[in-house]
């Protein structure tokens, strides 16, 4: 039987050097009794020595990286039974790999309630840590000192101090806990297991919170169990506006009630700051009917599909009402949505850029797309492009179409597989059509070549630049098919 006495205090590094040399002298999960200082008596009680066979001590250990993300977060779990958890679940994952996909096994299901509640407190301390001033010494300048006190259920300390010195970072802080401290100094993140004091200090910030909780506590939407399962009862003694909680809730209905009969006669504080801010807009005027910028206001309030819920405007043609080149893309892209204009993002740039080598005056052409919304799908802080069905491009048909009668443009270029279906209804692969003048019903001149995205989307830097070198081809024979219409 061996025995291994840890300090246990969240360090993943103390565990892993005494489990390794244990599984490497293939030492059975039951032979180990693991403890900490509480259960021995303090760390200068007597610790039984671990012998192992040398012959074994250099076998080399591999376990998924699964499993030390797991194990990172179970070490800083305060029952004391984790260590021999983790141990079980490495010897076993010495046998078998793929354990921890086991998600019905019961070590594995211990082990992840263990990281989830570390995770919980982790958050906790995140959301409800408050921090105290403490004053300058008289006569000194210097950074702003603060000092908070925080109760975790975990050995969390060293594992959440990089997100306040991250978060705090332009200011001296000490966080104190029953577990440890952590500390700031604007050049050195320290951390200590030392159980702390808790201090007793206050400051004007006090009174700040309990005013903006008060602020904010709609009674209206009270619901007593969510709250205490968001902010729990444990940790009201170390908040300022916990304090008045009670009363909160005591005096909901009555507030509820007030705020009903509010509601009938009088309007929501904001109200004449709206009003007067929409009559200080001067009228947009009414352009006559049958012109491009008349269809261009009503397009402001198309919903004719659903895209407009989610694009921030709608993003009409730009040109000469009279062009005799109209040039049609697919859709604005995340740029064109927020300025309000076609062909300003990176596509753009290329069209740009590439009408200015040939000699293709942009302020001549008529610029817009297909679809008029921008339609994407949100991915954090990212809007990816996502390509408009079918539905979507034969509903925006109806702006484009008015913007073709108006314009009465000579050659009309469609940039990309979208544009073509939007102005011919037909399907067909870009490169049967590409680069080749099409006659249309009306007699209008129909050149059909890529979008700039597709160039921008070529991984292959040999590849997109033979397809650069195509695209400006294809807006040479456009410069060409423009001079015969001078």
């Amino acid at each position: 039987m061996y025995t291994v006495t840890l300090e246990g205090r969240g360090d993943l590094g103390e565990w892993r050097e005494a489990a390794r040399p244990l599984l490497q002298a293939g030492v059975d999960p039951d032979k180990v009794v693991w403890q900490t200082p509480d259960a021995t008596g303090g760390l200068f009680a007597d610790e039984p020595q671990n012998v192992l066979p040398p012959s074994v001590q250099g076998k080399a250990i591999s376990v998924p990286p699964d499993f030390l993300k797991l194990a990172g977060a179970v070490v800083c779990h305060s029952d004391p039974r984790r260590f021999a958890l983790l141990y079980r679940l490495l010897a076993r994952l010495a046998r078998d790999r793929y354990t921890l996909a086991m998600a019905a096994d019961v070590d594995v299901v211990e082990a992840r309630q263990m990281a989830k509640s570390v995770g919980r407190d982790y958050h906790k301390m995140t959301a409800f840590v408050r921090f105290k001033e403490l004053p300058l010494p008289p006569g000194t300048a210097g950074r702003r000192r603060f000092v908070a006190w925080f109760e975790p259920d975990h050995f969390i300390v060293e594992r959440v101090a990089p997100f306040f010195q991250r978060r705090f970072n332009d200011m001296d802080w000490l966080i104190a806990t029953p577990k440890g401290s952590a500390s700031w100094d604007g050049e050195t993140l320290r951390t200590t297991t030392e159980p702390a004091e808790k201090p007793h200090l206050k400051d004007e910030t006090d009174d700040l919170w309990r005013t903006y909780y008060a602020s904010i506590f709609n009674p209206a939407r009270l619901k007593v169990k969510a709250m205490t399962a968001e902010m729990p009862k444990k940790y009201w003694k170390n908040l300022p506006e916990a304090e008045l909680i009670p009363g909160l809730i005591a005096n909901a209905e009555r507030n509820v009630l007030e705020m009903a009969a509010k509601a009938a006669s009088e309007p929501l504080p904001f109200h004449h700051r709206l009003q007067a801010a929409a009559e200080s807009v001067p009228p947009v005027a009414t352009a006559p009917a049958g012109t491009l910028e008349a269809v261009r206001q009503e397009a402001r309030h198309c919903t004719r599909c659903p895209l407009h819920c989610m694009a921030t405007q709608t993003v009409f043609g730009q040109g000469p009402e009279q062009a005799k080149v109209m040039v049609v893309g697919e859709q604005p892209g995340d740029q064109e949505d927020l300025a309000g204009r076609p062909f300003v993002g990176p596509a753009g740039k290329v069209f740009n850029d590439v009408l200015q080598e040939v000699g293709l005056d942009r302020r001549f052409l008529y610029v817009t797309n297909a679809v008029k919304h921008f339609k994407y799908e949100a991915r954090g802080k990212r809007r990816i492009h996502q390509k408009p069905n079918q539905g979507e491009i034969q509903q925006c048909r109806w702006w484009l179409k008015q913007e073709l009668d108006l314009v009465q443009p000579k050659l009309i270029v469609a940039m990309g597989a979208t544009a073509y279906f939007a102005l011919t209804d037909e399907k067909q692969k870009l490169a049967d059509v590409r680069g080749k003048p099409l006659t249309m019903e009306d007699g209008q001149i129909l050149f059909v070549t890529v979008h700039p995205s597709y160039l921008l989307r070529i991984p292959d830097p040999d590849l997109k630049a033979k397809e650069m070198i195509r695209f400006r081809q294809d807006m040479e024979s456009v410069q060409t098919l423009a001079a015969g219409f001078a």
